[in-house]
């Protein structure tokens, strides 16, 4: 699939969010909506298009604004998975299917 075939693809959500990796120590991500938790090693970041969790050592936010829907995180990045916001319930706690 070419990058223009995936813009069209993606035109149906009309969600744009960019994530900026440099270096795997600095990460900056927009369409934020809400920090829901963060320390050290795990921060969990509510976006447009799901559950970001970033982890890692170090870890600090360093820029935060809902207003421009912005968040950047820095320290020593190891992943990064989204999920979606709305988990079945029955199926195990939130904290529980991120540390698998």
């Amino acid at each position: 699939m070419t990058i223009d075939e995936r813009k069209t693809s993606n035109n149906a959500t009309s969600v744009i969010q960019n994530l900026i990796l440099e270096n795997r120590g600095k990460l900056s991500v927009s369409g934020v909506l809400d920090v829901l938790s963060f320390d050290d090693q795990v921060v969990i970041v509510e976006t447009e298009l799901g559950l970001l969790t970033v982890k890692g050592e170090n870890l600090r936010i360093n820029k935060l604004s809902i207003d421009t829907s912005e968040v950047i995180i820095e320290g020593d990045i190891s992943s990064l998975a989204y999920s979606e916001k709305d988990m079945e319930k029955g199926k195990g706690s939130f904290m529980s299917k991120i540390f698998k």
